[in-house]
């Protein structure tokens, strides 16, 4: 079974998000609008109940903060994903660091580019229309992150949420 850790951002920001994936991104009944932490992985040494007991311990090194999402970007060329950009900031670069230490899978699929995908699997000349459109919108969300989610995949490549873990309080 895959799993996953995932901030899911507040409903105002997830509605913009899905104004767009509903249109643009075949996997939007999958999985809410996120900010992926951890890239999917397999439980290879660990047993679910020991990976919450080490995400509960994360939670509390990490004060809730803000994120900031300041427009549309791309993966392009490498791939044809146009996403909201959120701006990295050393908090949520410390909790993408710590579930990628200690008992965690430290392998990284790809660099650290905290986003919230809106299109995805489009063709060339689709995206190179759908980007040239939203790459003009005036992008600006300001949110506060109190939690974040670990997430498996069930049987029809679908997400859920197993458990949600609070940031520490100042």
């Amino acid at each position: 079974m895959k799993y996953a850790l995932a901030i899911f951002p507040s409903k105002e920001i997830q509605d913009e998000a899905n104004g767009y994936r509903k249109r643009y991104d075949p996997q939007f009944t999958k999985i809410s609008p996120h900010i992926t932490l951890k890239y999917r992985f397999n439980l290879d040494t660990l047993s679910e109940n020991e990976l919450k007991k080490e995400l509960k311990q994360i939670a509390q090194q990490v004060d809730p903060f803000k994120i900031n999402i300041t427009k549309v970007s791309t993966f392009a060329p490498v791939t044809n994903t146009i996403y909201f950009k959120v701006v990295p900031n050393p908090e949520l670069v410390k909790l993408h660091e710590l579930m990628h230490t200690g008992k965690f899978p430290s392998k990284k699929p790809f660099p650290f580019t905290p986003h919230i995908t809106i299109a995805r699997d489009l063709h060339e000349d689709e995206y190179s229309d759908i980007y040239g459109s939203l790459q003009m919108l005036e992008v600006q969300f300001e949110d506060t992150i109190e939690n974040f989610s670990l997430v498996r995949q069930l049987e029809d490549e679908s997400w859920e949420v197993v458990e949600t873990f609070p940031l520490k309080k100042e």
